[in-house]
C-alpha cells in the first residue's frame, strides 16, 4: 500500500500495470475519421467502455484490493456506488477471493444492480443518493472492520487508473493531447502522473460537466472546494468535491480543466453511437464533448478517453433524444388550421413532401383560445439537421400555414 500521494510515482503505476496483467484488458485505440475532420488533426478514442465491467474502474479497484494483507482480506471489503465503481469492486474482490459488500442507492438502475450482484457482491440498498450510500458503507466498515474501498481518493486506486496512461503512450506514441473526464479525479490524476513522468511534452486536459465542475474553483483556491449542489446527466463524473489524493496530482500535472454543457454531452454520446458504433455513457463521452465544443482548441494528435459504457437503457433513450434535439434533428411546431374535414391530412401530406418524419401529433379543437372554426396542431418531427428544420418551416409557411413555433 502506498502511504501518500507525495510518494506516488510512475514506478507505482508500472507495478500496477504488472499486477493487472491478465485482469484488465488492454483496450482498443480506435481512430475517428469524423472527429479528425472536425478538428483538423488525428483523433483517437481510448475505448475503456470496452473494459471488463464496462469501465476503467476495475483497474484501480483491483490494485487497491490486491495490496491488502491477509488479515485485511479476511475482513472483506465494502464500497458505495451507483454503478461503475460497484461493478469494479465486485469483480476485483471475486477474482482475489475477497468478500465484498456494496451499498447502492435505492433508485440505482436495475442493470447495474444485477451486474454488481452477478460479479459476486452482497448488494445492500440504502439511501436515495450516493452520498447516503457512502455514509452507510463507512459506518459498515467501522462496525465490521471491512476495508473501505474509495472510488478515487487513494494512492493505490490512482496508480491503477494510471495504467490507462501507459497504454496510451504505447498505442499512440505520437500523441500530443490527452482528454479525460474528471469527477473525483482518480483517472485524470493517474493518467497525468504516468504520462507527464514519461512524456512531459504531452498535454493532459481534464473535462468536467458544467453542473458538477468542482475542479476549477478548487484549482483556483489551491485546495479541494465542495460544491453546494451538482446536477448533470453524467453520473460517472457527478462528484461535488475533488479527492485529496488526486487533487494534489491534478493541481501539479494536469495542464487544463475545461467544462462542457449537457447539450454537448448528449451530442457527443450520439456521435459515438452513430459514427464510432460505440455505446458510451455521458461521463465517458465528455472528452468528445470537449472536442465538439472547442474543435480548434487542442493540438493533435489527440486521444479522447472513453472512460465507460455502463449507461442504463432508459437513460440512453432520453440522452439520445436530447442529443438529437441539440443537433437540430428534432423540430417541435404549433400551427393553426381551419377546422374542416381533411385539414390535418393535408398538413401531413405537406410534411411528407418536405421529407419530415412525424413522431407525434396533438390535435386540439376545444381550447377557448381558438376561434370557432380553428384547430391547433402540435407536431414533433424528426429532421435531418438545422438546415432541414428551416426548410420544413419555410415549406409550411409557403403552403399558407401559420407556424407559431
Amino acid at each position: 500500500m502506498l502511504p501518500s500521494a507525495r510518494v506516488l510515482s510512475v514506478e507505482d503505476v508500472s507495478r500496477a500495470h504488472k499486477a493487472l496483467s491478465g485482469v484488465a484488458r488492454v483496450t482498443a485505440m480506435e481512430g475517428s475519421r469524423h472527429l479528425t475532420e472536425l478538428v483538423g488533426s488525428p483523433v483517437h478514442l481510448k475505448c475503456e467502455n470496452l473494459q471488463r465491467t464496462g469501465s476503467f474502474k476495475i483497474r484501480g479497484a483491483y490494485v487497491r484490493i490486491a495490496a491488502l494483507d491477509a488479515a485485511e482480506r479476511a475482513r472483506g471489503v465494502v464500497a458505495a456506488s451507483a454503478g461503475n465503481h460497484a461493478q469494479g469492486v465486485a469483480l476485483a474482490a471475486s477474482l482475489l477471493g475477497v468478500r465484498s459488500t456494496v451499498f447502492m442507492p435505492v433508485g440505482a438502475p436495475l442493470p447495474k444492480l444485477a451486474a454488481t450482484r452477478d460479479y459476486g457482491a452482497d448488494v445492500r440498498l440504502h439511501g436515495q443518493v450516493v452520498d447516503e450510500s457512502l455514509a452507510a458503507a463507512q459506518e459498515y466498515a467501522e462496525r465490521t472492520g471491512a476495508v473501505f474501498i474509495h472510488p478515487f481518493d487513494h494512492p493505490d486506486v490512482v496508480a491503477g487508473q494510471g495504467t490507462v496512461g501507459l497504454e496510451i503512450l504505447e498505442q499512440c506514441p505520437e500523441v500530443r493531447t490527452i482528454l479525460v473526464g474528471v469527477g473525483g479525479g482518480g483517472l485524470a490524476a493517474g493518467i497525468a502522473l504516468a504520462v507527464k513522468s514519461l512524456r512531459p511534452d504531452v498535454r493532459v486536459v481534464g473535462v468536467q460537466a458544467e453542473g458538477a465542475a468542482a475542479y476549477p474553483p478548487s484549482l483556483a483556491a489551491g485546495h479541494p472546494v465542495a460544491l453546494e449542489s451538482v446536477a448533470t446527466m453524467a453520473d460517472g463524473i457527478k462528484v461535488g468535491r475533488p479527492g485529496d489524493v488526486p487533487f494534489e496530482i491534478v493541481h501539479k500535472m494536469v495542464d487544463e480543466v475545461v467544462t462542457v454543457s449537457e447539450d454537448a454531452l448528449s451530442s457527443a454520446l450520439l456521435l459515438c453511437l452513430e459514427r464510432a458504433k460505440l455505446v458510451v455513457e455521458p461521463a465517458g463521452a465528455s472528452p468528445v464533448a470537449a472536442l465538439l465544443s472547442r474543435p480548434k482548441a487542442f493540438d493533435g494528435p489527440m486521444v479522447a478517453v472513453l472512460s465507460g459504457g455502463n449507461v442504463d437503457p432508459l437513460v440512453l433513450q432520453r440522452t439520445l433524444r436530447h442529443g438529437m434535439a441539440a443537433a437540430g434533428r428534432y423540430l417541435s411546431l404549433r400551427l393553426r388550421l381551419n377546422d374542416r374535414p381533411g385539414a390535418l391530412a393535408a398538413l401531413l401530406a405537406e410534411l411528407s413532401v418536405a421529407d419530415a418524419n412525424v413522431l407525434d401529433v396533438s390535435h386540439v379543437r376545444t381550447d377557448p383560445r381558438l376561434g370557432l372554426t380553428e384547430a391547433e396542431v402540435e407536431l414533433h418531427l424528426e429532421t435531418k439537421g438545422p438546415e432541414h428544420c428551416l426548410q420544413v418551416q419555410s415549406a409550411l409557411r409557403g403552403a399558407g400555414y401559420r407556424v407559431m413555433g
